[in-house]
C-alpha cells in the first residue's frame, strides 16, 4: 500500500505565464479584467488588476480560482438548483461564478486560475486564454455552465 503519491504545482515562471497569456486576451476582447492564478492548494502566485476592472473583481476572481483549485473543475459547473447549498456548507469559500478553471496536466491539478470584470463567457475565455499557456493543460473546451448566473436566474448584461 503506498503512503504518499507524487504532485506537480505551478510555478512563480508558470503563473507569470498564465497571468500574461490572460492579460493579452482581457486587451484583446477591449475588457479590463482582475486576474488571479494559484497553486494547487489554492495559494495566490500571482494577480493583476487591470486599469478599469470592477473593485470587486479582486475578491472574486481569487475565490474562482481557488475554487477551481480545490474541487479540480471549472467555476460555474454546479447546477443553481444547488449552489446556495454548497457554498453555504463550505463556509462560503467555493463560487459558481464562471470564471475559474484548474490547470491539469495529464489529469492533475498543478493550479488554477480565476478572472473576473466581464460577462461570465469573458471571463471564462480569459481565463481559457490563461491556461492555454501552459503545454498540454486541459482547456475544458466541453464545459457547459449551469449556475444561475448562466441560466437567467440573474439577469442583465455587465455594461461596457
Amino acid at each position: 500500500m503506498e503512503l504518499t503519491k507524487p504532485a506537480r504545482n505551478l510555478t512563480l515562471s508558470g503563473a507569470m505565464a498564465v497571468l500574461n497569456a490572460a492579460i493579452a486576451e482581457a486587451e484583446r476582447l477591449e475588457r479590463p479584467m482582475c486576474i488571479s492564478v494559484v497553486d494547487l492548494g489554492g495559494n495566490l502566485l500571482s494577480f493583476a488588476r487591470m486599469d478599469g476592472s470592477k473593485a470587486l473583481s479582486v475578491l472574486s476572481s481569487r475565490a474562482k480560482a481557488v475554487t477551481a483549485a480545490l474541487s479540480g473543475t471549472p467555476t460555474g459547473g454546479a447546477h443553481a438548483d444547488v449552489e446556495l447549498q454548497i457554498a453555504l456548507a463550505s463556509e462560503g469559500r467555493w463560487t459558481n461564478l464562471i470564471g475559474g478553471l484548474p490547470i491539469l496536466i495529464e489529469g492533475m491539478v498543478v493550479g488554477a486560475i480565476g478572472a473576473g470584470s466581464g460577462t461570465g463567457t469573458e471571463d471564462l475565455q480569459v481565463a481559457r486564454a490563461g491556461a492555454a499557456a501552459i503545454p498540454g493543460a486541459a482547456l475544458f473546451e466541453d464545459f457547459v455552465p449551469m449556475g444561475a448566473e448562466d441560466t437567467g436566474i440573474i439577469r442583465g448584461q455587465t455594461p461596457r
